[in-house]
């Protein structure tokens, strides 16, 4: 059977009537009607239901007409009930003849303190001494009149008094909406059966030539689709990635959340009593608490290959690499911390095996940096690295700060490099995401010296905010690697919140990371973003 679609009732509120029709049946006596003349005590919305499905079948046209009615508030009522606050004010002086104003709150009530400001501008009454007056024999209670005259004909002429009513909230003003209706180029005194579906059957037998088919409705919305939406952080981080990989950057793997201490801080010539180092900076692995020394990872070795195979067919092939000597490494790193090598007298401290393999939740991307750095020392050769994934740290959590949050992790090797060259890379680099104007910090990192910590201005916030550090890596790091001495290496370690802060104006990095982000700001930021340069 083809599908149907036949009369729609819109019942009134008590459930006995079909407005649609009712409106039918009116129209039928009249060529035309208003909607609050014909249904006074029909709901508005329900009118406005019962119209559209008889519109939306030819039946009927209708217009639709705005007006304000006015009514009286409570105490609007109380007034034409009772009279002014002013009046009884006067009422209670004159009828006194003489009252002191101290018992002008028992003769009148709660009209006292109003009304006798009213009754006395009104130059009704006037003071003697510590009394009140009657000034005037008889008086004229306009307010209770214009007040009649909203309760009657739910209107006021004069605007400025209708203004000041309403500021006095004696009265209110409602929204009114009719309709005028007549009839349709399809009227009729039924809602006719509509067909929905074309079907074979009706094809076969000649049916659809006589079937009366629903009209279709172009004018109807389609159902919200719950579309998938990019995060901005998502956003802003393929564009850091887009930005390296046309700047010839190789990415590194960052697959491994949880590193050892030698990965994370050592081989970064990060001494084990360093600060960074305590539970409140570090989250710790406690089960299990300690790892195996350095050793081949062939999973990394194999994605590195994959990563780095584009480069070496543009640059040509490599010489064949040989395998790594982790245990040189693990000893460099133990001189270079405990007695001092590679011409550095080093911390002079009694460096500890068992702190150096203790687990951590990585503090930091450039534990993988240091990892792809030893890789190359068996292939030494300019060479751009980044990475991009999240780090951990056991900060305090507020505005712009987070305990997990993105680090974009870089660096850029080259003979006889300068501080001057990254700084100007830093630039370029942060120009192609619209952020210029950057200031740069001398700061402190044991892994770099010269170091510097970058500077954005954020708009929301109205302050400059730290958004990225950098510096050259130092010898201890680099020379324990086994790379020349004239392969220099700039690194630098940025944010992603930040940046997406300052461009999509965060105030608060709790409202674009983590469980107060709203679903609506993610869904209402556009797939592409314009920006202003």
């Amino acid at each position: 059977m083809p599908g149907t679609r036949g009369p729609v009732p819109v019942p009134l509120q008590d459930g006995t009537r079909d407005v649609t029709q009712q409106i039918l049946d009116r129209l039928d006596s009249k060529a035309s009607f208003l909607t609050s003349t014909e249904f006074p005590d029909i709901p508005q919305n329900e009118i406005k239901a019962a119209l559209d499905r008889l519109a939306s079948r030819a039946m009927v046209q209708y217009t639709t007409q705005d007006s304000e009615r006015l009514s009286l508030t409570p105490e609007g009522s109380t007034i034409v009930n009772e009279g002014s606050h002013e009046y009884k004010v006067w009422d209670a002086v004159h009828k006194a003849g003489k009252l002191e104003m101290k018992d002008l709150l028992s003769a009148v009530g709660d009209s006292a303190k109003v009304g006798q400001g009213n009754a006395m501008k009104n130059k009704w009454i006037k003071k003697d001494g510590s009394a009140l007056v009657p000034a005037v024999d008889s008086v004229e209670d306009a307010t209770r009149i214009q007040l009649q005259q909203v309760q009657d004909t739910q209107a006021l002429k004069d605007p400025k008094l209708q203004a000041d009513y309403k500021k006095r909230k004696l009265i209110v003003a409602t929204k009114v909406i009719t309709y005028t209706v007549e009839k349709g180029p399809k009227y009729a005194k039924e809602i006719p059966v509509e067909v929905t579906d074309l079907t074979a059957d009706m094809l076969a037998s000649g049916e659809w030539k006589t079937a009366n088919f629903k009209p279709y409705n172009f004018k109807s919305l389609g159902a919200t689709q719950n579309a998938g939406a990019l995060h901005p952080l998502n956003k802003v981080r393929k564009e850091f990635r887009d930005i390296f990989f046309n700047l010839g950057f190789i990415e590194m793997p960052t697959s491994r959340y949880v590193e050892t201490g030698f990965w994370n801080f050592d081989s970064l010539y990060v001494p084990q009593q360093h600060p960074a180092r305590d539970l409140q900076d570090t989250f710790y692995i406690s089960d299990p608490a300690v790892a195996d020394k350095p050793r081949a990872d062939p999973e990394a070795e194999a994605q590195m290959d994959i990563m780095e195979a584009g480069i070496n067919k543009l640059h040509g092939t490599t010489k064949p690499k040989e395998p790594r000597d982790y245990e040189a490494y693990w000893e460099n790193i133990r001189k270079v911390h405990e007695n001092g090598a590679f011409g550095s007298i080093g911390y002079r401290y009694p460096w500890s095996e068992k702190e150096c393999l203790r687990l951590v939740l990585r503090t930091h991307t450039t534990a993988n940096t240091s990892w792809v750095l030893h890789r190359l020392a068996q292939d030494p050769r300019p060479a751009k690295y980044f990475s991009i994934d999240r780090v951990f740290r056991n900060e305090t959590v507020d505005a712009t700060h987070l305990a997990e949050f993105h680090q974009v992790e870089g660096v850029i090797a080259e003979p006889n490099l300068t501080l001057g060259d990254g700084m100007g890379f830093l630039e370029y680099f942060y120009a192609q995401l619209g952020i210029g104007n950057l200031r740069f910090k001398p700061a402190y990192n044991p892994y770099t010296e010269p170091s510097m910590e970058i500077f954005g201005y954020h708009i929301g916030l109205k302050k400059w905010i730290e958004i990225g550090n950098s510096g050259v890596f130092r010898p201890e790091m680099l020379e324990p690697l086994g790379l020349p001495k004239d392969l220099r290496v700039f690194g630098f370690g940025l944010s992603v919140e930040r940046p997406t802060m300052i461009k999509y104006k965060v105030d608060n990095i709790r409202d674009l990371v983590g469980h107060k982000v709203s679903l609506d700001f993610i869904e209402s930021n556009a797939a592409v973003r314009l920006d202003k340069n």
